[in-house]
């Protein structure tokens, strides 16, 4: 039987992740990978994790975290979230959050909640493959999103559809972006709203980094200024995904969607098709460490991942040839790396990997997949010693193959 046969037509725009592909290498131990975005496991709160998980499973606790829970999540985790967004401008309430296994599956929700075949997402570009392997399970187009651009509201409504549907949402991550670090200015950002003012379409806004800053002043989050011109969380269409992934630990799988009530309440009836809840052991043990060190835990990550990004940008100064450049974040994980129209990140990678070193390349961003020049570097997995080491390698194999 040719099971492929019958696979739905939505399948054909699946594709396997390249960076879960290149997190295999990881296991070479000479291999200096700059290629996931993966937080360093030296600096996991292991102890305090181990504490909560303790407390989890005494015997006055493990009949609530060994049980099915509700489908909107553990509710001392969900008022933890809400207490936080506070600080970040934005008033809600438990009902306004929904728990996720990682903010990747919020965005699968999204796709499903939002997108018609043929409708379109405006997308950053580059933008995370990752929401637009979610998101392409729906299949929308892509279009960009450029907000104060010289394309009209109407314009891009019109050219939407014309291929058969409308604009649904903007997608984007304002804070040190994946991939390419770049953060959106208070302007850009409030060009983002009022343009999806105008189109009448939501915005889903990706908070996987925002804590993570090293210089620099704070940038109000997309919701937070919607809130604040608004008035109320009800009225707004910004729909914030957190993550516990880059702070605390990536393998628990928790993330959160905080959005009016609607939205909230219609993504509870998919997650209940879809896995009924997020594991009730793991929001146990996030809650506990969020109120026990979230605060300190991120001040050292900072600390760590700040001094790394430093090295980073010193190291491409220090070994990269001309015409090549790079962008220069004040925060997250990532720097973006633009190379001469002539080489390919692809072969470029064929060649690193020889030197044994990796990366991801830029093409897999792009909706189109249409730029090939440029790579992603990742940071946070390697001290600065191995992080000097590593562009030393990657710039010699530029100049001995690319660049004579």
């Amino acid at each position: 039987m040719a099971h492929s046969d019958l696979f739905a037509q939505r399948t054909k725009a699946m594709k396997a992740s390249e960076i879960r592909e290149l997190l295999k290498l990881l296991d070479q131990p000479d291999i200096i990978s700059f290629a996931g975005g993966i937080p360093d496991p030296a600096h996991f709160p292991r102890d305090a994790f181990a504490k909560a998980m303790s407390l989890a499973l005494d015997e006055t606790s493990a009949g609530t975290s060994l049980q099915y829970a509700a489908s909107e999540g553990y509710g001392p985790l969900r008022t933890w979230i809400a207490d936080y967004m506070q600080t970040l401008g934005v008033t809600c309430d438990i009902d306004n959050i929904i728990i996720t296994a990682g903010s990747q599956q919020a965005l699968d929700y999204l796709g499903k909640l939002y997108l018609d075949k043929d409708d379109t997402a405006l997308v950053e570009w580059p933008t995370y493959l990752g929401a637009l392997g979610a998101f392409n399970a729906y299949e929308p187009r892509f279009d960009r999103l450029n907000a104060g651009e010289n394309r009209t509201p109407d314009e891009i409504q019109n050219a939407a559809r014309a291929a058969g549907g409308c604009v649904k949402f903007s997608y984007l991550s304002p804070d040190f972006a994946n991939p390419t670090g770049k953060t959106l200015s208070r302007t850009e950002r409030l060009a983002v709203l009022a343009q999806a003012d105008a189109l009448d379409c939501a915005v889903i806004e990706d908070g996987a980094y925002q804590a993570l800053r090293y210089a620099g002043d704070d940038v109000p989050s997309l919701l937070a200024l919607e809130f604040a011109q608004k008035g109320t969380l009800e009225a707004c269409r910004t729909i914030y995904c957190g993550s516990f992934s880059k702070t605390l630990a990536p393998g628990l799988r928790v993330g959160w969607v905080v959005a009016a009530k609607p939205v909230i309440a219609q993504m509870v009836l998919l997650k209940q098709a879809a896995d009924l809840q997020t594991a009730t052991i793991n929001q146990i043990a996030v809650n506990h460490v969020a109120r026990s060190v979230f605060a300190s835990h991120v001040e050292t990550l900072r600390g760590v991942y700040g001094a790394r990004l430093a090295a980073m940008l010193a190291a491409l100064d220090k070994h990269m040839p001309d015409g090549v450049t790079w962008t220069k974040p004040q925060g997250g994980m990532f720097v973006w790396v633009t190379l001469p129209k002539s080489v390919d990140g692809r072969d470029l990678l064929e060649k690193a990997l020889d030197a044994r070193v990796a990366f991801v390349p830029g093409s897999a961003f792009y909706a189109d997949g249409a730029t090939t020049n440029t790579i992603r570097l990742n940071f946070s997995m390697s001290d600065e010693a191995k992080i000097d080491l590593g562009i030393a390698r990657l710039a010699e194999v530029m100049r001995k193959a690319f660049l004579q």
